[in-house]
């Protein structure tokens, strides 16, 4: 049954916010344990629908799945896990299941695997994902829209020089790596929080990986992985979301249980903005904020400010006074959210796919409008919070594949969202 948000606006929020697991952190942790047959325990899981929709495409393989909590479960890919019972409409619904490649590679010759969905943000191929493992001893072809992917003999290390960060490339190769002859050496990987996170994970199940956090990953191959324990860390795109809101409303907001420097770029923006915050060991505090500055700010790979968290920053940026500049090189699609926004009142300027200018101070007004992917989803939220008005937010299916239950938690700080079936 589809379902929309109605925001009431202009509430200020106070109080605490406790964030969830990674999302993007908890695809390739949970598509990880398939590289192997003993049993793991993954603690800490953001109970999101494209997590949720990860689990439903590893059961029907054949993963064994038990719930120890609400956010813990016990998960083995024993030897009757069959990659020929991926469903292929699951796999639709999400990006996340591009991460079984790697995995199944670790245990299985030969498999095919749909062409993942995901948002609607521009162009997504795995050309990179495809072109390193070919480079490794894999045969990949394409038949419609399915993926036949071939081990011509056994896996190789070997060294990779990526041509772009890629965060899921990155994992997949680590996956691939673990289990190789030989040593791989991976150049140009991703450096995100998520990828380290994977391989810590990795390295309690037997592997041996050094460089994770840089640009360069040493992978000796060849070990057998086995069971393991791990929590997922906390969800750095939720914490970014909360901090926004809590600035944009003028309000006092606590963002608990996360990791201060995964948001480093993002607190120096905010920060040069004018806005005021607090961080400690564990929780970040935004306080309020009357004038609030233009800035410029360009989208990069980690350690760079996030390209997921440009959409939740823009809302903000149409409160302070001046000319921004926000720029994303890496989708092309990924400003759709924009034309929302303008209809709100949005004084914003898209210059190419990549750029847009976002001139401050507007006043937004709330109307019907329609959330495309997550992030957008998210940035239309906070707009709403701000808007005059009622502010009706339609297709929130996307939101919540990334955000869990997002208005009960906003609700809690006193925002005026609720969520109606349509």
């Amino acid at each position: 049954m589809a379902e929309k948000f109605i925001i009431h606006g202009q509430k200020k929020l106070t109080g605490q916010v406790d964030i969830s697991g990674s999302k993007n952190a908890a695809g390739a942790i949970l598509s990880a344990t398939l590289s192997t047959e003993e049993e793991c325990t993954i603690d800490n899981l953001p109970l999101v629908e494209d997590v949720l929709n990860l689990l439903k495409i590893l059961e029907k393989m054949g993963t064994k799945i038990s719930w120890q909590t609400d956010r813990m479960i016990k998960i083995r890919s024993g030897p009757d896990v069959n990659p020929d019972k991926i469903d292929p409409e699951l796999v639709s619904r999400s990006r996340i299941p591009v991460l079984l490649i790697g995995s199944l590679l670790s245990r299985f010759p030969s498999f095919k695997i749909p062409q993942p969905g995901g948002d609607r943000i521009g162009l997504r191929p795995i050309s990179t994902h495809l072109a390193a493992l070919e480079k490794m001893g894999i045969e990949i072809s394409q038949e419609g829209s399915f993926y036949h992917i071939r081990k011509k003999g056994h896996l190789s290390g070997s060294e990779i020089i990526l041509q772009e960060f890629s965060v899921t490339a990155t994992e997949n190769l680590m996956m691939v790596a673990v289990t190789a002859e030989g040593e791989t050496i991976i150049k140009g990987a991703a450096a995100e929080p998520q990828v380290q996170d994977l391989g810590k994970l990795l390295i309690n199940m037997g592997a041996k990986i050094e460089g994770l956090g840089t640009h360069t990953l040493f992978i000796e191959g060849g070990q057998k992985l086995r069971g393991a324990s791990h929590k997922i860390i906390p969800d750095l795109l939720e914490a970014g979301t909360f901090l926004v809101a809590g600035a944009i409303s003028q309000g006092e907001v606590e963002v608990r249980g996360v990791i201060p420097s995964h948001l480093d770029i993002f607190l120096a923006k905010l920060e040069e903005m004018g806005l005021n915050f607090e961080k400690n060991q564990d929780s970040i505090r935004v306080n309020s904020t009357p004038a609030l500055k233009s800035v410029k700010i360009q989208a990069l790979p980690y350690p760079g400010f996030p390209t997921d968290l440009l959409p939740v920053v823009v809302p903000l940026l149409t409160q302070a006074q001046g000319k921004s500049l926000v720029h994303d090189p890496l989708y092309e699609s990924r400003f759709n959210y924009i034309q929302e926004l303008r209809k709100m009142g949005a004084d914003i300027e898209v210059v190419d796919p990549h750029r847009a200018f976002v001139f401050g101070k507007s006043s937004l007004s709330g109307l019907r409008i329609e959330s495309w992917d997550i992030r957008a989803g998210a940035s239309l939220i906070i707009a709403g919070l701000v808007a005059k008005g009622e502010t009706t937010i339609e297709n929130i299916y996307q939101i919540d594949r990334g955000y869990e239950r997002i208005e009960e938690k906003f609700k809690k700080l006193g925002a005026d969202i609720r969520r109606v079936s349509v």
